[in-house]
């Protein structure tokens, strides 16, 4: 499993760059190809910096990657792999769709794309906790105006939903949800409104990119966000990865898939644990490891059962 926007944090992979060459590899490939200092902002910061759509995802990408290759060389070797937005991107280089320098170009440019539907219009975020998903859809649809649309962005959980759209209209959505007996209802700091109709322009934009990127078959079946089942067709994943963009991020389902193909453990890797939290009040049966810093690479090398090796 591979996080998306905002698990980032200021220092995120520097302990893995200062220990392997490879890594080091990857920061440099990704800051040159970005024209961006990607290592710079992960390690340093500022946090409002690195917080920035156009460098967080990146950043993201980049930690991500580094955590799934170390695994790879140790002989971990995912049956499924699934990544939370730009999460997606991260996943497909592990599944072997897509080559890094490639998910850079595309994540640098959807980074950007994103940033800049945000400021031709204007959107926001917010986090539902407590109501269904069922649920989360009427106030969206009620709270919905001409020309100010709201609507779920990512069921993260069959208790947790994050809404985007318009500004006014989130606002509305929100007061519906705490009048329809929602626990909590959080307003995201992000600068528009993802995986809404809002993110139109990202969309047409991004769609030409990836229609020219060299997307290969995976060798891992990826669960897609839009559908929440598995894929390996470089047409399909194609289409999927610009859906995305203004289609809902079906998390929840998504895990319910790889339980159903009886997926025993799950890693997430790259920074934070907030798809593992997740996970583990979703399917208690299932194993949950993380991989973000140092020491925990090795405790999941060491907790799937395999050798450390030292380099």
């Amino acid at each position: 499993m591979f996080p998306g926007q905002a698990s980032q944090y200021v220092g995120m992979g520097r302990d893995l760059h200062d220990r392997y060459p490879q890594v080091r590899e990857l920061y440099l490939q990704a800051s040159e190809i970005a024209e961006a200092d990607i290592t710079g902002i992960s390690f340093d910061g500022p946090a409002e910096t690195l917080k920035q759509t156009n460098y967080t995802q990146l950043a993201i990408l980049v930690h991500s990657v580094a955590v799934a290759s170390l695994l790879k060389e140790q002989g971990i070797q995912p049956d499924y792999v699934a990544g939370h937005s730009v999460g997606e991107y991260s996943a497909l280089v592990a599944s072997g769709s897509l080559a890094f320098e490639e998910s850079v170009r595309l994540v640098r440019l959807r980074g950007t794309l994103m940033h800049e539907a945000g400021q031709r219009r204007p959107g926001t975020m917010a986090a539902v906790i407590g109501l269904s998903p069922e649920e989360v859809d009427d106030v969206c649809r009620s709270a919905s105006g001409e020309g100010e649309p709201v609507q779920p962005a990512n069921y993260n959980s069959p208790v947790q939903t994050v809404i985007a759209g318009a500004v006014p209209a989130v606002k509305r959505a929100m007061e519906a949800a705490r009048d329809a007996g929602a626990r909590r209802v959080v307003p995201l700091e992000v600068s528009g409104a993802f995986h809404s109709k809002l993110m139109e322009h990202a969309k047409q934009g991004l769609a030409e990119a990836i229609g020219k990127a060299a997307i290969t078959r995976a060798e891992t079946p990826l669960v897609a966000n839009v559908t929440a089942r598995s894929v390996t067709e470089p047409e399909d994943i194609r289409r999927l990865l610009i859906e995305q963009l203004t289609r809902p991020v079906r998390w929840a389902e998504s895990m319910q898939t790889l339980a159903g193909h009886g997926v025993g453990t799950v890693v997430e890797a790259g920074p934070g644990s907030v798809l593992a939290g997740l996970m583990k009040r979703m399917h208690r049966g299932v194993g949950v490891l993380n991989a973000d810093k140092l020491e925990d690479v090795s405790s999941v090398v060491e907790g799937l059962g395999q050798p450390v090796v030292e380099r």
